[in-house]
């Protein structure tokens, strides 16, 4: 079974509070978008296993895919496994919920797989033990996600932007970039709407793109800010760093001036740069 993982980008990100279990509440809008990795599923054997030709992502238990697959079929009282094949496309680190895509791919696929033993809504449950944004994955749709991530509402009111994405070559920590967040520092720039009612949202507009977090690791990797000035001199209507970054995206109305952007910033040696849809 051969399965599309897709990428995410946040629209906005507003940090609304932190717990007590030092996990911060959140109020974002998150898009899944046409940067995919693959997913290969192989049943019949005795123990889950999986395999990735990229380096940075682990082939041990510690792999988010493996975990749901263990999951799952615990779940499910199979004393069984199965090979798990990813293909890359999607940076690692990168602030765009690579391994969690690829989680809930697994847990979908398994669920197809086994004639859905179990509801959507009780999978995206399952998801929900592995991560924060492993539920918004199984959604599938744009959504407004708060708590930690994982409470989804579905959202329709998003125009089919051209997606364009720069990987500036470097990952960061998700975790350090919370730990780092400051509400006194970085919080609130750009009140641009009440982020308290997401019902005050009529309609997603570029210049509502905003990231609580994307201060603190243009702090420490100005690329980012480079590569947003980047994207608007080559015509984005908005940009903005996805998640806790380092990717960042420019959305276009203009395919024309998507497609010369692509063009041009691909030259840069490092960077990776990837041209998409919004997957609404």
């Amino acid at each position: 079974m051969e399965l599309s993982s897709p990428a995410k980008i946040n629209l906005f990100l507003k940090i609304t509070g932190r717990r007590p279990d030092g996990y911060h509440d959140l109020f974002t809008l998150m898009c899944p978008v046409g940067v995919c990795d693959t997913v290969s599923l192989t049943f019949g054997s005795q123990r889950t296993r999986v395999s990735c030709a990229d380096p940075d992502v682990p082939e041990d238990g510690t792999n988010l895919a493996h975990r749901a697959a263990t999951l799952f079929l615990k779940a499910l009282g199979k004393d069984e496994g199965v090979e798990i094949s990813i293909r890359k496309t999607i940076p690692v680190a990168a602030g765009l919920g690579g391994g969690s895509s690829n989680a809930a791919t697994v847990l979908s696929g398994l669920n197809r797989h086994y004639d859905a033993p179990f509801s959507h809504e009780e999978l995206m449950d399952l998801g929900r033990s592995l991560g924060a944004d492993v539920p918004f994955f199984i959604f599938g749709k744009p959504a407004i996600a708060t708590g930690i991530g994982e409470k989804l509402e579905a959202y329709q009111r998003l125009n089919p932007f051209k997606v364009l994405l720069i990987f500036p070559g470097f990952s960061v920590s998700t975790k350090d970039v919370y730990k780092k967040f400051d509400f006194g520092l970085t919080s609130g720039e750009k009140e641009f709407i009440n982020m308290k009612s997401k019902d005050q949202i009529k309609g997603f507009k570029p210049e509502h793109l905003f990231n609580d977090l994307e201060t603190v690791t243009a702090s420490e990797y100005p690329d980012i800010i480079r590569i947003k000035k980047l994207l608007s001199d080559h015509g984005a209507d908005g940009s903005l760093m996805s998640g806790s970054g380092p990717t960042v995206f420019g959305i276009f109305s203009d395919v024309v001036r998507a497609e010369h952007a692509k063009r041009t910033l691909s030259r840069h040696d490092r960077w990776r740069v990837h041209l998409a849809e919004m997957l609404i």
